[in-house]
């Protein structure tokens, strides 16, 4: 898979994914593929969840043909923090992982479901030169999302923690490979 980074063409060509009626119980409309195009390059130096955010990616991974199958997105911070919800004194947080850590979110063409393309832009962006500093990826997964558990799975990352945050979330991780 080949990682393209997201334009405002790209994002034109795979906002129909978000009619989808799965994809929008997930992430919601077209509006969301936008916001992310918005949010690249914008948030650098904000706090959020307790971790400073360095930068900003989206990439749309393209198969073979050069046809658009999946879309990767992701922030940069500089530790992972597992943010509990907010409490008297502000964010209630514990540390996961102080190295430099990447968040992610990631779509699958709905139209291309259950050939693998989530396990290979999920490891694609492993590799990927924007990335490269990153030591530890996080994908935050609904924990009724039985099929984006198993792709993360099948790309190798691991489930430290069995019980989900305040929302229903639970952090798949995956260390840079040596």
């Amino acid at each position: 898979m080949r990682l393209q980074p997201l334009t405002e063409t790209g994002a034109h060509r795979i906002e129909h994914w978000f009619d989808h009626p799965e994809v929008q119980r997930r992430l919601g409309g077209r509006s969301w593929i936008r916001r992310q195009l918005q949010v690249i390059g914008q948030d650098v130096g904000a706090t959020f969840r307790g971790a400073v955010v360095l930068r900003s990616h989206g990439w749309i991974g393209l198969d073979q043909a050069g046809t658009p199958v999946a879309f990767i997105c992701g922030d940069v911070y500089d530790r992972w923090v597992r943010y509990h919800g907010e409490g008297a004194e502000g964010p209630v947080l514990s540390v996961a992982d102080a190295r430099l850590a990447m968040g992610l979110a990631y779509l699958v063409d709905p139209g291309r479901w259950r050939q693998g393309h989530g396990r290979s832009v999920l490891q694609a962006v492993l590799t990927q030169p924007d990335a490269g500093d990153v030591q530890t990826f996080f994908c935050g997964i609904d924990a009724d999302n039985h099929a984006s558990r198993n792709c993360a799975e099948s790309a190798g990352f691991t489930l430290p923690d069995l019980e989900p945050d305040h929302e229903g979330m639970l952090y798949y991780r995956r260390t840079r490979p040596s």
